[in-house]
């Protein structure tokens, strides 16, 4: 029965922190947003066979829905924890 709770736990505590999104991700999600929202507008232009519809909105779209969008989702900041090794006997140490 403890077991059925402990896996109950753990599973409560992974979807707490599913999505920490920071001021970084949304500046980025926002950056996207106004990408798509530009080549939209520039897709929308006249003449239908110009540069701007044929040329500059596809770019615009691509760049939005499949770079910045991805990136502003998937974007975490190291921390200083994560970019240092630790020495050999330390990391013995903890794992014990």
């Amino acid at each position: 029965m403890a077991r059925i709770e402990k896996r109950i736990a753990s599973k409560q505590k992974a979807l707490v922190a599913a999505l920490p999104f920071t001021k970084s991700n949304y500046q980025i999600l926002g950056g996207g947003l106004l990408c798509i929202v530009l080549g939209y507008v520039a897709l929308a232009q006249e003449p239908w066979d110009g540069t701007m519809p044929l040329v500059v909105a596809p770019i615009l779209l691509v760049l939005g829905y499949c770079v910045l969008i991805p990136i502003g989702i998937l974007f975490r900041r190291r921390t200083s924890t994560e970019g240092t090794t630790q020495p050999l006997e330390q990391r013995s140490e903890n794992s014990h």
